[in-house]
């Protein structure tokens, strides 16, 4: 059976400990922990803290089913809140702030017990820059936190997006195999496989070897990315849901809202009922 768990990004209106109470109440198994303002930026979280959040979640009977290092709004680029400092920045020295986050983030999920955490697919392509080149330096600067998970036992796992250097699939495998860690991992979203009109149930199996976490969320018949709560959109959950399980994936499925910050709760439970109507569905046929 697959675990469920709600990303914090969903409660940025919140404080972590509202948070983890919340998403309990609404009988998920597990949080997505937001690395960043203002649930845990790891550059601030002291020791005391950390055990805090430790007591949070076990108190409330959730466990962490991955670390969200990709949203970065801390920082507050003026550009796009989360995307910058993005991997392949011109300037290294802004590239910089994305690697060492990383790899505070790869600790962060070490003493909270988090199997893994997910980072951006590059980021988004500057001006005159190729495929390739951008890929060079993502490269270059990823390696020390691949080495880095490695140490830490943490999976790291890059979460292609549509508008960024690794949109699809195949652009995945293209890099993956060049990094060749056991460390690095996919993580797939639902939604975004089926906005690059990868249908994400004929993408499931070939990418199982690869597939270390799931974000699910609905999206639109137009195919534009925007979250909606699953049922809301075009997505066959069922097909999904299905592939998932035929890959004897036992892992994690996060639920990902985070346009719903004004009434996440609400949003929480249709995706909850929604998803949990598919499997009943799926077991009675």
């Amino acid at each position: 059976m697959l675990k469920l768990a709600y990303s914090s990004n969903a409660y940025m209106n919140f404080s972590l400990e509202e948070t983890i109470r919340r998403i309990a109440a609404l009988g998920f198994a597990g949080l997505e922990l937001l690395a960043d303002v203002p649930h845990a930026w790891p550059a601030g979280l002291l020791g005391e803290r950390k055990q805090a959040i430790r007591n949070c979640l076990a108190r409330h009977g959730l466990e962490i089913s991955n670390i969200n290092g990709f949203m970065m709004n801390a920082v507050a680029d003026p550009r796009q809140p989360y995307w910058h400092p993005s991997w392949i920045e011109p300037d290294w020295h802004y590239r910089a702030i994305r690697r060492e986050h990383t790899l505070r983030v790869l600790r962060l999920a070490r003493e909270l017990g988090a199997p893994s955490m997910q980072t951006e697919p590059g980021g988004p392509l500057q001006e005159g820059q190729t495929w390739h080149d951008a890929a060079n330096v993502f490269y270059e600067e990823l390696m020390p936190c691949v080495e880095y998970a490695e140490q830490q036992g943490v999976d790291l796992l890059i979460e292609p997006e549509p508008g960024l250097l690794i949109e699809t699939f195949e652009q995945y495998l293209e890099f993956s195999g060049r990094v060749d860690s056991p460390a690095l991992g996919l993580n797939f979203d639902i939604g975004h496989a089926f906005c690059m009109r990868q249908e994400p149930q004929d993408w499931i199996p070939q990418m199982a070897p690869h597939t270390r976490h799931y974000h699910i969320e609905d999206i639109a018949a137009n195919r534009r990315h925007a979250h909606l709560v699953p049922g809301e959109g075009a997505i066959d959950f069922a097909a999904v849901l299905r592939a998932i399980l035929a890959t004897g994936y036992q892992g994690w499925v996060t639920v990902e809202l985070y346009p719903y910050v004004e009434d996440p709760d609400t949003a929480g439970r249709r995706a909850k009922d929604h998803l949990h109507t598919v499997f009943e569905r799926m077991s009675e046929a």
